[in-house]
């Protein structure tokens, strides 16, 4: 192996070297200083006779004297079952006080990308134990479903929530034995994040079916742009090899980018809208694209990514972006979390495009599509008159305006409003949404077929409103 001295130039996270022979891309590089501190990089770039290279661990005791290896291979993820219960920094090394990984086979982590025409059609519906999303935005087994959320917003105790409660009643009803796990990766957040992660995660067990990848704020921005991918790669080999079905969150992918960002602007690349990369919608989409389901493989990948968007701005070019690739967005909503309201989900600009296919006569129940449109319609009526309200005064409004006004502030205090421990199962879910529409003449309920109207419909909620 040919070792260098030809450090030509330090810049940011960035180290360019001379070389006299040519140089593989996204080959893996060890950097030993003189103090016998050896660091480990990747080549980003090379052309002609110098060569690129980003550093994990940060350039800070990096000059002129260090020596330059090149591995001759690309970065790879040491893999085995074993991961399930680990807590892991994010370049993959355990920092929870357990063995040594000995890995099953190692895997680059770029993957392989899935064969469209392989792909299987993401259906079984998940239960995440939160009325929100199970009601209104249903996650299905297969589906990247994202959750658009603020700084200062109560997003991770939601995906917390989620890690927790995500079971798929379909198969536990059949007896069947579903390998459910969780593969956490985390991006940029602080210690006292971190630790309220793995305290969580230890304290309610679930620590057990999961593997947390956490990279701290004070870690190289470089750095962050692998810890997706290591969780994506130890993902797809629990899924596809051991036939687990895995529930892949990342936080926060406004991290990433912003690390994506400060590398570009070290390369000196021309930048595109804001100042990010002219390839972050590539970049994204070689992340988002790992989840899924492939035909005749048992495990499947469900993606949460969850991202802060800059200013509350949907407009923003990460939130932006990141709504082309996936099916849909979760909103977690400031005014609701300023009430009160937990999980502070918003579900009208919510949306899961795969909905329908989860959902239904032998998946959840037979009126849970009418039921969710009737929900669906009401709430947005109630809103409308909430600003109208705020004009003339209630004592100007109908009787009927006034019954969807009530029903809006009953739809946000009992069906969205439910803490971050309780887990309703679909079946309460769906009572309680019958319970709101109730409120309302039969004759109102235009979105329901009326024979599930004569079924569920609950006479003495609505003599109560009467």
């Amino acid at each position: 192996m040919k070792e260098y001295r030809t450090i030509t130039d330090v810049s940011g996270p960035l180290v360019f070297v001379e070389t006299d022979e040519p140089i593989g891309y996204d080959e893996i590089v060890e950097i030993e200083t003189p103090d016998g501190d050896v660091k480990r990089g990747q080549v980003l770039e090379t052309s002609g006779d110098i060569v690129a290279i980003q550093v994990f661990e940060g350039t800070e005791g990096i000059g002129r004297d260090a020596s330059v290896r090149f591995l001759g291979e690309t970065l790879k993820m040491p893999v085995t079952e074993g991961l399930l219960g680990r807590v892991l920094d994010g370049s993959g090394q355990p920092i929870d006080g357990g063995p040594e990984i000995v890995p099953d086979e190692r895997r680059d982590i770029v993957g392989a990308a899935m064969n469209p025409f392989a792909r299987e059609y993401p259906r079984e519906f998940i239960q995440t134990g939160i009325s929100a999303l199970d009601g209104m935005n249903t996650l299905v087994r297969g589906q990247k479903l994202p959750l658009f959320s603020g700084s200062g917003l109560p997003h991770n105790d939601l995906a917390l929530q989620i890690a927790r409660q995500a079971t798929v009643p379909e198969e536990e009803e059949s007896g069947e034995e579903s390998e459910f796990a969780v593969v956490f990766g985390a991006m940029g957040i602080t210690r006292e994040e971190a630790n309220e992660f793995i305290e969580d995660f230890e304290r309610t067990g679930a620590l057990e079916r999961s593997t947390l990848f956490l990279n701290l704020a004070d870690d190289p921005a470089v750095e962050r742009t692998i810890t997706p991918r290591l969780a994506l790669t130890t993902a797809e080999y629990l899924a596809f090899e051991k036939g687990y079905h895995i529930l892949v969150i990342l936080t926060d992918m406004t991290n990433y980018c912003e690390a994506l960002r400060e590398i570009g602007a070290a390369r000196e690349e021309v930048p595109g809208r804001r100042g990010y990369p002219g390839y972050m919608y590539t970049d994204l989409a070689q992340l988002y694209e790992r989840a899924g389901r492939i035909e005749g493989q048992e495990g499947s990948i469900t993606q949460i990514p969850i991202l802060t968007m800059p200013g509350d701005d949907d407009t923003h070019p990460i939130p932006d972006l990141t709504g082309y690739i996936t099916e849909g967005q979760i909103y977690v909503d400031r005014g609701l979390n300023s009430q009160g309201v937990a999980p502070p989900v918003d579900v009208l600009p919510s949306l899961s495009r795969l909905m329908d296919e989860g959902i239904g006569e032998g998946l959840t129940r037979e009126d849970h599509g009418d039921l969710s449109d009737q929900l669906y319609a009401a709430y947005a009526e109630g809103e409308d008159l909430r600003d109208l309200v705020n004009i003339v005064g209630r004592e100007a409004l109908s009787e009927r305006d006034n019954t969807y006004l009530d029903f809006a502030d009953r739809f946000e205090a009992e069906f969205v409003d439910q803490g971050f421990s309780n887990n309703r199962d679909i079946e309460e879910t769906l009572s309680i949404g019958w319970e709101l529409v109730s409120m309302f003449p039969k004759a109102e309920l235009n979105r329901i077929d009326e024979d599930l109207i004569e079924e569920y419909y609950l006479e003495d909620e609505a003599e109560v409103e009467a």
